[in-house]
């Protein structure tokens, strides 16, 4: 009797939290964004406009239309662009993928959920393509594909949830057709954690030890960090010393990413003290859209 008691305890809470954290109906904090960066995402928007007026039901007008008005922080009518397109094309992924993301961003992780599996089905059995960047890196060179943002996304949604081997079974697929070092490494260290959360250590480290040392990455950086964290194995003294040289501080995607993973180490160490307080580092950035600041949010509310 006690037994079903804290199984249903356990979905009730679940259930909740997951209800409670959706931001389609309430309001939410719009992107830091600079002055030159606002009027570079808006001349682009502007332009993605342009291009669907011509054709509103051209997949790739509605997609870009869609991306460009995320980009914007207006994550709502993002999704009402993807939704209309999807009546256009329900057959096209990439609609699932892009939908999925913004709901992901809204913490409406079971909707995400839906879409990012609706999206594996339509790929499953295709040919992979590049995903091109709506906010390119420094070298404009995509580093991703569809398929392996979808499972990635997909990945992180079921870690989030704290479903530790669905989350394995994505990122598992998504190393699969991981075709760059950027991808590998930044699936490798989310699989890491999560495989490390089931007590598989390791299993973990062979993600470490498949890098290839002289790959050059583009964008990845911050989770190479991360992945070397565990390599290095500082103490719970140290910790802090080691967070310096990693150069978590700031207000920036980059310090939301690191100080989220410090956290993340700390709270499997079992210093949730320590954890707490890298986490609240994460959420102190203010990037409230970006991974790391999501996944700290959720860990904090566990906490």
């Amino acid at each position: 009797m006690i037994k079903w008691l804290a199984l249903v305890l356990f979905f009730l809470v679940k259930t909740s939290f997951s209800q409670s954290t959706c931001y389609l109906e309430k309001d939410y904090p719009l992107p830091k964004l600079s002055a030159e960066a606002r009027n570079s995402y808006k001349a682009k928007w502007e332009e993605a406009r342009e291009e669907f007026e011509k054709d509103s039901t051209n997949v790739e007008a509605i997609i870009w239309l869609g991306r460009r008005v995320a980009y914007l922080g207006n994550y709502k009518e993002a999704i009402d662009i993807f939704t209309r397109g999807i009546a256009l094309h329900p057959g096209d992924a990439r609609l699932y993928r892009h939908r999925g993301h913004r709901y992901l961003t809204l913490r409406c992780f079971g909707k995400a959920i839906a879409d990012f599996r609706r999206a594996a089905k339509l790929v499953k059995g295709k040919p992979d393509e590049i995903e091109p960047d709506g906010l390119p890196n420094a070298r404009n060179i995509p580093t991703s594909t569809l398929q392996s943002n979808i499972w990635y996304h997909l990945g992180l949604c079921y870690f989030i949830n704290a479903e530790y081997k669905k989350a394995g079974r994505a990122y598992k697929k998504c190393l699969a057709v991981s075709a760059n070092p950027d991808m590998y490494v930044a699936t490798a260290n989310w699989m890491n954690i999560v495989l490390r959360r089931m007590k598989k250590d390791k299993k973990a480290m062979t993600l470490y030890n498949n890098m290839d040392p002289n790959a050059e990455l583009i964008e990845n950086r911050d989770y190479e960090k991360l992945l070397q964290l565990y390599r290095d194995k500082p103490q719970e003294q140290d910790i802090e010393v080691y967070a310096a040289t990693m150069r978590a501080g700031g207000e920036t995607v980059a310090a939301a990413t690191l100080n989220f993973g410090l956290g993340y180490y700390c709270l499997l160490m079992g210093d949730r003290e320590k954890a707490k307080s890298f986490f609240e580092k994460a959420i102190g950035t203010g990037q409230w859209s970006s991974f790391g600041y999501i996944a700290a949010e959720t860990e904090l509310n566990r906490l």
